[in-house]
C-alpha cells in the first residue's frame, strides 16, 4: 500500500513543515504540493531544518495532475455547509477502508487553511474523509489534520491482496479512470442528448459512478475498447 499526502494551495509555511514532520514520524514519504504560494514554498524549502521529505516533495500545478497515479482518492473536509455526494468516511473507520484498498496507490488530499477543498476538487475523490470534531468547532488545523490521518494510516501495515491467479490485483489509477470518463463524454457528445444531460451533468454522474466502482486495469482496457468500437460503428 502506497500513501500520498497532497496539500492543495497551502499558505502557511509552518503547516507545511508540520505536515512533513508528521509524515516522517509515521513512515510516510510521498508529499505532494499543489500550486503553493511561491514565497511560502521558498520559505519552507530553504528553512534550516527542512528535511529530506520537504526537499523531495513534488510540486504540481493542479490537483488532477497530482492525482495522476492514484488508484483511490480520499478528500478531507469538515462537511460544514457542504452537500457531498461521495461516501463519507469517519477517520476512526479509515483503517477498514484502507484494508479494502490495500493494493492501491492511495492519495489523501487536504485543502487550503481558510477555504478547504472546492466542490470540484472533492468531486475528483472516491470518498470523503471526515475527522469528527465538536459541532461548535467543526474545522481543524491543517497540520493537526495531517498528524491525525498519518497516525491512523500507520496502523495499516498489510500484505498486498492477490487475485485468483496468485498475482497482485491492481486497480486502475486516476489517469486511466479519467480517460474512460473523457471517452464516454466524446461518445455521448455525438448522441444529441437533451439539455438536461449536458456535459456538466454527465461529468457529475460519471464521477459519481467512478467513485462507487472499483475498476481494475483489465476493466479499464475493456471499457475503453468497447467505447472505441462503438464510436467507430457510429462513424
Amino acid at each position: 500500500m502506497h500513501i500520498s499526502i497532497i496539500l492543495a494551495r497551502p499558505r502557511n509555511p509552518q503547516n507545511i513543515g508540520a505536515a512533513a514532520r508528521a509524515m516522517a514520524n509515521f513512515g510516510l514519504n510521498d508529499l505532494r504540493i499543489v500550486s503553493p504560494h511561491p514565497p511560502v514554498w521558498e520559505e519552507v524549502r530553504t528553512a534550516v531544518h527542512a528535511g529530506e521529505l520537504i526537499k523531495n516533495a513534488k510540486i504540481f500545478p493542479t490537483l488532477a495532475a497530482a492525482l495522476h497515479d492514484a488508484d483511490f482518492i480520499l478528500a478531507t473536509t469538515a462537511l460544514q455547509n457542504r452537500r457531498v455526494s461521495r461516501q463519507i468516511i469517519s477517520l476512526p473507520d479509515v483503517s477498514g477502508i484502507l484494508e479494502e484498498h490495500k493494493n492501491c496507490n492511495t492519495a489523501i488530499v487536504f485543502g487550503p487553511e481558510k477555504t478547504g477543498l472546492t466542490a470540484d476538487e472533492i468531486a475528483l475523490a472516491d470518498a470523503v474523509l471526515n475527522i469528527p470534531t465538536a459541532s461548535k468547532t467543526p474545522s481543524i488545523n491543517l497540520a493537526q489534520a495531517v498528524v491525525l490521518c498519518c497516525y491512523e494510516i500507520s496502523k495499516n501495515k498489510m500484505p498486498a491482496r492477490k487475485n485468483a491467479r496468485g498475482k497482485e490485483a491492481k486497480e486502475a489509477d486516476f489517469k486511466s479512470k479519467q480517460m474512460v470518463i473523457d471517452n464516454f463524454q466524446k461518445l455521448l457528445d455525438g448522441l444529441g442528448l437533451p439539455p438536461t444531460l449536458n456535459r456538466r451533468v454527465r461529468q457529475e454522474r460519471l464521477l459519481d459512478l467512478r467513485s462507487k466502482t472499483r475498476l481494475s486495469k483489465e476493466n479499464i482496457f475493456f471499457l475503453n475498447s468497447l467505447i472505441n468500437r462503438i464510436m467507430k460503428k457510429l462513424g
